[in-house]
């Protein structure tokens, strides 16, 4: 005889008028959101952490490995990049694979807490003007794959505590979106944490990396305020690029470029739905060649 589970559905608020179902869909999740309150999350964070466990990535060209079929791999080969800030999709091209485009590897943390309003969101850094690429410039903490690194979690919760002092124990690590590409032709995977308790966390800034550690709401960016665009092209390929202002204690900041487009792509996620905006993702192919002079515009 077999027996039906009654599915519970409960919605919390996140401001502004957004709802966030928390569903019981499964023993693994049932334990997942136990464990979620041993680090004291409140029961919209569970909510949020139980709605992204079940998020799965699109496949990117990286899951076409050697023991695919020759025809999938023809079928395949060669993917469709983003330009900065927007995430890679599939498409046909007719590169051989020995030369298909191989970037090196990066990953960022989008680390989301609740705000005492209640609204969700994201902490960010400001980084050094000293540094030689992207001074000065708005950024998620993050940085390139090292060697211990065993996946795109180890470098992005490393490169945090490296960069702000942000201990990975803090954050409960709950998926990996899709990967973006940024200007200097890097991976760039997006890891998305939650941060039960923002009061334990004593920011420490490596002033050789970062200039200023500070948080923005993560609703911001699906919305169309204190929001403007460029077009750009590469490849013969149009684009947006997306810049939002923001102030917060006193300070003016720019966020753009990459951080714009990751924080587009997982505020989409999170709230369930698309900007207020056009987003206007390109088709861009992997370059056949690339030297150590290429870049985005």
């Amino acid at each position: 005889m077999f027996l039906l589970t009654m599915r519970r559905i409960v919605y919390y608020p996140f401001g502004t008028g957004t709802y966030l179902p928390y569903e019981l869909l499964s023993p693994n999740l049932i334990m997942d959101s136990s464990s979620n309150n041993c680090f004291g999350f409140s029961p919209g964070l569970a909510a949020l952490a139980a709605q992204l466990r079940l998020y799965k990535p699109s496949p990117t060209f990286e899951d076409d490995d050697d023991d695919i079929e020759e025809q999938k791999i023809e079928e395949s080969e060669g993917k469709v990049v983003s330009q900065v800030g927007f995430a890679e999709s599939a498409a046909v091209t007719h590169i051989v694979q020995s030369q298909r485009f191989r970037p090196k590897r990066a990953a960022v943390l989008i680390c989301i807490f609740e705000g005492d309003d209640g609204d969700l969101r994201v902490i960010l850094t400001k980084r050094s003007s000293r540094l030689s690429t992207h001074s000065g410039e708005v950024s998620l903490p993050g940085g390139k794959k090292e060697d211990g690194d065993v996946d795109d979690v180890a470098t992005a919760t490393r490169e945090a505590q490296e960069e702000i002092g942000l201990d990975p124990s803090l954050v409960n690590v709950v998926t990996v979106l899709e990967p973006f590409l940024s200007k200097y032709l890097l991976r760039v995977a997006p890891v998305i944490g939650i941060l039960s308790d923002r009061k334990a966390f004593k920011p420490n800034p490596n002033t050789d990396e970062v200039e200023a550690v500070f948080d923005a709401p993560l609703e911001m960016f699906i919305k169309d305020e204190n929001r403007r665009a460029e077009d750009r092209e590469w490849l013969g390929n149009k684009y947006l690029v997306h810049y939002f202002n923001y102030e917060t204690e006193n300070k003016n900041y720019v966020i753009w470029g990459l951080t714009a487009g990751v924080l587009i792509r997982a505020a989409s996620l999170v709230y369930q739905r698309p900007p207020a905006f056009l987003e206007q993702r390109p088709i861009f192919w992997y370059p056949k060649v690339v030297d150590k002079d290429t870049t985005m515009p």
